[in-house]
């Protein structure tokens, strides 16, 4: 862990010492601490950005380089969780620190007041508990607690630098046990672990109805399980279990027999090979084979169905989705009414022992476990006055706290208090039993909360328009995926028309899961299996043209991507004045997959911006896709000049203020007619690369087809020499390609098989 926090830092571009202890059996003092930056870099998922994010992280060991520590702003100390292993390694360290740092323990439950007992005042008033969810890169929550002295301007430094440098979602938690994520998320774990027992659920039934059909992350329970380690969530039960004698639930959290016979086999999940999955086979032959709990034996997983829980899967709109879920009486029904009841009164009951409000509660589950919807904004979206009353029908006890809520006429936990055009929020306070207006968070912008508060300028079936203030319109994508067709080319000529009549730039952003997945494949394989090629073309003339328009565009225009930008999402990106990135950002002009180039002037961009046929061609043609935002200005597909948000809380207004900035200076240029081509001579030498690729088994014989196409591309035609050409040329050659690429059937296998299995076929 600790390793993965110092890549984190390093991310941040903060240079790091990492130490660890010396290995008795290695030669190389600092071993263990090189094993930890190899491994954060290997592992999957990666703990950095970019390769050279390493040299940021230079390791060192307890005995030679403890020393370091006097040079440093901020100690983190990140060992085992053990009391007296934590105390002896501070006691060593207060001797060396310099008066001022700050020194913060990653622990995740034991109390901060035992860990600093008997350390002297200024050492006291220093410390915190700086809890990084793991793996921290990918996390957004860090949970921060105050130590019994902690200066008032240390918890607001560390919350701050999380929040601005380290992209993290800050809770305030209390010094209580497993503080608020994992006392609520111990809880959930706790209670599915049950369910599944009384039940007789199968892992695979438990997953199916745990993941994202209620809007949880696709790993659900029992693969996130194997994904953290058994181990380490037995520890953190029996933490609990041990730390909180009076908690209402505490017989939960003794470990299930199944779990302990697996512990006892090591089968502790993806780092031992196996847990409640294991891989079968090699190759394309590897299966998926799931445990059987009762025998301990494996099985090929199956795909459960429940017909209530598949009917409902189609409803978008998730509290829709959840109420009618519950409603159901069959065994998804049973088992998700029971996980939800049970567990919105448990979080009702740790207000306030564990936080004074709902709201940390909340933004740690939706932030340290990646849920949709918190627990009171889970009960708001269920019904709270119908579903306490189904409550207390099945003889549930409801906890006094949401008695006196009802009693005052409230009805839900949270409510709309927008007021002059401006978002509201309020929220029930239990302890005080009224509303309490929400404190906005600087900087951080809500798009569907600014879009009820002040309705939209324009919108359609794929985009809006919305007016951010200050003089900047906001162009969103809503469609589902955000899948670009003709209602987002429409709303692109409406934006920078809305522009020049009352605004001072444009922002292209959304609240989406992913800024663009690329084009509507569906439409597009629709079109050429109808042989509709008038409207195919027109459809790509008119998304040339909206790139082209945003790219010259009057005023500035900033896209503000995060997330998957891939195919016509990145070209769009692309054409932009300015990108402001959020640091998890992966883009790539991905079409060759399926059989495609880019037809949206991704090519042309490439090629400008890489100044290299040869360079553009392995880009594109291998559909390479980045791993961060500082990996895509590695790549090519962001400039030096586009700003990297570490925050994607923050990223729309960042964008916006990236906007305002560039107003005064802003010169909307003319498109080029000076690009450089290498004619037939580079048209040859890029497919005499293609040649070499096939017959070395990289890629398939059709494969040739469509790189041929891209060579044909990027070398600016068969002209007769080295040339200069116009970005429209080259915008003309892209169009045909892809239409001459749509017209054959290998291609339409392969927009079709990705339709229906979400992956490439290597036909």
């Amino acid at each position: 862990m600790g390793a993965r926090i110092a890549a984190h830092f390093a991310n941040a571009g903060f240079p790091v010492d990492l130490l660890d202890i010396v290995l008795p059996v290695q030669a190389q003092r600092n071993a263990a601490a090189l094993a930890g930056i190899e491994s954060a870099a290997k592992q999957r998922p990666v703990a950095f950005f970019t390769d050279s994010a390493r040299s940021l992280i230079t390791p060192g060991n307890f005995e030679d380089d403890l020393g370091r520590v006097g040079r440093c702003e901020w100690i983190i100390e990140a060992v085992a969780e053990n009391l007296e292993i934590k105390r002896s390694l501070w006691h060593r360290v207060a001797a060396l620190r310099a008066p001022g740092s700050i020194v913060s323990t990653n622990t995740s439950g034991i109390p901060l007041a035992q860990i600093s007992e008997g350390f002297d005042s200024e050492f006291r008033q220093h410390f915190l508990g700086t809890h990084f969810f793991n793996p921290p890169r990918y996390l957004h929550m860090a949970e921060v607690i105050p130590g019994a002295e902690t200066r008032a301007e240390v918890l607001d430094w560390v919350s701050s630098f999380c929040d601005l440098h380290l992209g993290k979602g800050v809770v305030r938690c209390k010094d209580t046990p497993n503080f608020i994520g994992n006392r609520i998320g111990c809880f959930f774990g706790a209670k599915i672990a049950q369910l599944t027992e009384e039940g007789d659920y199968t892992v695979e039934e438990v997953d199916a109805l745990t993941g994202p059909l209620i809007g949880l992350p696709k790993s659900a329970s029992f693969r996130l399980i194997d994904i953290i380690g058994l181990d380490v969530w037995v520890h953190v039960l029996r933490n609990l279990y041990e730390a909180a004698p009076d908690d209402p639930a505490r017989e939960l959290y003794r470990v299930p027999e199944v779990m302990q016979q697996m512990m006892e086999r090591g089968w502790l999940g993806e780092k031992r090979g196996q847990g409640f999955y294991k891989r079968v086979g090699k190759g394309a032959e590897k299966e998926i084979w799931a445990l059987d709990r009762k025998t301990l034996e494996y099985h090929p997983a199956t795909r459960p169905k429940f017909p209530a829980a598949e009917a409902a899967r189609g409803i978008e709109d998730l509290g829709q989705r959840l109420q009618a879920l519950v409603a159901g009486g069959d065994r998804a029904g049973h088992f998700l009414w029971k996980l939800f009841r049970d567990f919105c009164l448990y979080s009702a009951r740790m207000v306030p022992e564990i936080s004074d409000r709902i709201v940390e509660i909340d933004r740690a589950m939706r932030w340290g476990f990646a849920f949709k919807l918190g627990p009171f904004e889970l009960w708001d979206a269920l019904g709270v006055p119908e579903t306490v009353t189904r409550m207390r029908s099945e003889g549930c006890a409801i906890p006094e706290n949401v008695e006196r809520m009802l009693m005052s006429g409230a009805t839900k936990f949270y409510e709309h208090a927008d007021r002059d055009g401006e978002p509201g929020t309020r929220y029930f306070d239990l302890n005080a039993g009224s509303y309490r207006t929400l404190a906005k968070r600087p900087g951080v912008m809500v798009l569907s909360d600014i879009k009820r508060a002040r309705n939209v300028v324009k919108t359609n079936a794929g985009a809006s328009l919305i007016d951010l203030g200050d003089g900047v319109l906001c162009l969103e994508f809503h469609s589902k995926m955000n899948a670009l067709g003709e209602d987002m080319v429409q709303m692109v000529t409406s934006a920078l028309e809305e522009v020049d009549r009352g605004f001072q730039a444009l922002v292209v952003a959304n609240d989406g899961e992913n800024f663009s997945v690329g084009a509507n494949l569906m439409m597009v394989l629709l079109a050429a299996q109808e042989g509709d090629w008038y409207e195919l073309d027109l459809a790509v003339r008119r998304f040339q043209a909206a790139g082209m328009a945003m790219k010259y565009a009057s005023r500035p225009v900033v896209a503000a991507v995060f997330g998957m930008a891939l195919g016509g999402g990145c070209e769009v990106v692309l054409h932009a004045g300015r990108v402001q990135a959020a640091a998890e950002t992966y883009m790539g002009l991905v079409e060759t997959g399926v059989g495609l180039i880019p037809a949206g002037g991704g090519c042309k961009e490439m090629l400008l911006r890489l100044g290299s046929a040869k360079r553009a061609f392995d880009l594109i043609g291998f559909g390479k896709v980045s791993e961060s935002a500082a990996h895509a200005r590695q790549l090519g597909f962001l400039r030096e000049s586009d700003g990297i948000t570490m925050n994607r809380e923050r990223l729309t207004a960042d964008a916006k203020a990236a906007a305002l900035s560039m107003v005064a200076d802003w010169a909307p240029g003319t498109p080029r007619q000076d690009i450089p081509v290498e004619g037939a001579a580079g048209y040859a030498l890029l497919k005499m690369g293609v040649t070499l690729a096939v017959e070395g088994g990289y890629i398939t014989e059709y494969d040739t087809v469509v790189g041929e196409k891209l060579a044909y591309i990027l070398s600016g035609g068969r002209l007769t020499g080295a040339q200069k050409v116009s970005e429209q040329y080259l915008l003309d050659l892209e169009r045909e390609a892809f239409l001459s690429l749509c017209g054959n059937p290998q291609t339409q296998e392969r927009m079709q098989y990705m339709l229906k299995n979400g992956k490439p076929l290597r036909n």
